[in-house]
C-alpha cells in the first residue's frame, strides 16, 4: 500500500464528512492540549527576547560600537602601532581611548570604590553621553577647563556622594607595586582633587549609575602612575552601509591576536549568556510540557484503532501489511499534532502582535515605575521553527511505540 493511499484514509479518518463522533471530539482535545503548549512557548520565547532587546538598546548609550582591549596585558601605550592603525581605519568615524581602573572615595567619611574611567576629550564624539545626561549642565561633557578637572557620575554614584553638586572630593588609589602600610595608610595612596561638573548620567542600570565616574584621562593615568598608557579602545564607526560584524573581522585581523574587538553584545557577554540559560531552561521545561500534550493523542488514537478494527479487517483482505495499517495510524496522529502545533503557533504570533501594539499584559506597579509599561516581546521565526519541530518530534515518539503496541493486539484479535 503506498503511502499517499495511507495518509488519504487517515486524513478521511480525522475530516469524516459524515458525521462528528466521540472520537473526533477527542482528537479535538488533543490538537487543543497540544496549541495550548505550543502558544505558551511560542509566547514564553518570544518575551525572553523582547527583555533581550531591551537590554541591548539600554546599554548602547554607554557602549561603543566597538571595544578594542588587550589580550595579556592590562595596560598598553596609547600611541601602540596596532591601536593607531584600528582607530585610523577606513570605517572608523571615532576614536578614544580610555583607562578604567577602581578607585576610592570618602564622601562623608565612609569609604566608597567605584570604577573610575578617564576619558580623552572626544568621548561624546564616539558615544551618545550627552543624551543621557541630567543636572545642571547638559548641553556637553565637561571634562577639564583652565587646568581644573572635573569628573561626572552615574546618577547613583552622584547620590551616594550626597548629590550631583559632590563638591571637590579627594580620589584614592593605591600606589603601584606598594602594600598598604598599616600604621599610616595614607602613604600607601596616591590622591587627587576631582571638580563636580555639574552633571550625571543616568543608564538606568546599577551596573553604570551607581559604580562609574568619568574623568579627564590624564588625571586617571596621573592618579594610577600610568602615564601615556590605556586600557582600551572605544570605537564608533561611520554611519551608511557599514557592517559592524565586516568592520569587526577586519579589524581583528590588524589586531593580529594582540587585541580583542568587541560588539556590545560581546561587552555584555555575561549578561546576555545568563539570558541564553534562562531561556534555554524555559525552552525545556516548557518541551517536556509539549511532550505531555502528545501523550493525549494515544488516547484519540487508541479508540480509533478500536472502532475501525472493521475496516482494518478489509484493508488486510484487500493486500494491506501491518506496516500499512500502523502507518495508517500513524499519520492520523500526526495529523493531529501537526494541526495542534500550527494552531498553537498562530494563536501565539497573533498574542504577541496584540501584546506589541496594545500592550494587554503590564507591569506591576504606577505608569512609569519602569523603564516600559508592558512586557516587551519579539517573534522570532527560528523560535517558531524550533516550537514546530518540537512539537513534531514528541508527538512522533509519543505516539510511534503505543501505535505499534495497540495494531499489534488489534492483529492478533483479528486472527
Amino acid at each position: 500500500m503506498p503511502r499517499s493511499f495511507s495518509f488519504f484514509i487517515a486524513r478521511r479518518y480525522l475530516f469524516s464528512p459524515r458525521r462528528v463522533g466521540f472520537i473526533h471530539l477527542i482528537s479535538a482535545i488533543s490538537a487543543g492540549g497540544v496549541a495550548v503548549s505550543c502558544l505558551a512557548l511560542v509566547v514564553t520565547l518570544s518575551v525572553f527576547n523582547g527583555f533581550r532587546e531591551l537590554i541591548g538598546g539600554l546599554f548602547t548609550a554607554m557602549d561603543p560600537e566597538l571595544l578594542v582591549v588587550p589580550v595579556a596585558e592590562k595596560y598598553v601605550p596609547s600611541d601602540e602601532p596596532m591601536l593607531t592603525a584600528i582607530a585610523r581605519h577606513k570605517a572608523v568615524r571615532s576614536a578614544t581611548t580610555c583607562l578604567t581602573q577602581e578607585a576610592l572615595i570618602l564622601p562623608k567619611g565612609r569609604p566608597l570604590v567605584f570604577t573610575l574611567k578617564g576619558v580623552e576629550a572626544n568621548y561624546a564624539e564616539t558615544n551618545p553621553i550627552v543624551s543621557i545626561l541630567c543636572g545642571d549642565n547638559t548641553d556637553s561633557l565637561q571634562l577639564e577647563r583652565a587646568g581644573i578637572s572635573y569628573g561626572t557620575p552615574g546618577i547613583g554614584l552622584a547620590a551616594a556622594m550626597g548629590s550631583i553638586a559632590f563638591g571637590t572630593p579627594y580620589i584614592y588609589a593605591p600606589r603601584r607595586g606598594e602594600r598598604i602600610n598599616l600604621a599610616n595608610p595614607a602613604e600607601s595612596f596616591n590622591f587627587d582633587k576631582i571638580c563636580a561638573s555639574g552633571a550625571a548620567f543616568q543608564v538606568r542600570q546599577r551596573k553604570y549609575d551607581e559604580n562609574i565616574m568619568l574623568v579627564p584621562l590624564k588625571f586617571a593615568q596621573d592618579l594610577f602612575e600610568q602615564p601615556g598608557k590605556v586600557t582600551s579602545l572605544e570605537l564608533r564607526l561611520k554611519g551608511g552601509e557599514v557592517s559592524v560584524s565586516a568592520v569587526k573581522a577586519e579589524l581583528e585581523k590588524l589586531a593580529g591576536g594582540k587585541y580583542r574587538v568587541l560588539d556590545r553584545t560581546e561587552q555584555q557577554e555575561d549578561t546576555f549568556r545568563i539570558m541564553n540559560i534562562e531561556k534555554f531552561m524555559a525552552y525545556i521545561f516548557l518541551a517536556f510540557i509539549v511532550l505531555i500534550a502528545s501523550f493525549n493523542i494515544i488516547g484519540a488514537v487508541s479508540m480509533l484503532i478500536i472502532d475501525k478494527r472493521a475496516d482494518t479487517a478489509t484493508l488486510r483482505t484487500m493486500g494491506a501489511a501491518t506496516p500499512d495499517i500502523r502507518r495508517i495510524f500513524f499519520f492520523e496522529g500526526m495529523l493531529i499534532c501537526v494541526l495542534g502545533a500550527l494552531g498553537g503557533i498562530l494563536l501565539g504570533t497573533l498574542l504577541c502582535y496584540l501584546q506589541q501594539e496594545f500592550g494587554l499584559l503590564r507591569l506591576g506597579g504606577e505608569a512609569g515605575s519602569f523603564i516600559i509599561d508592558a512586557y516587551p516581546v519579539a517573534v522570532r521565526v527560528g523560535d517558531l521553527l524550533l516550537v514546530f519541530v518540537t512539537a513534531v518530534v514528541t508527538g512522533a515518539l509519543s505516539v510511534w511505540y503505543p501505535i505499534r503496541f495497540l495494531t499489534a493486539r488489534s492483529t492478533d484479535k483479528n486472527a
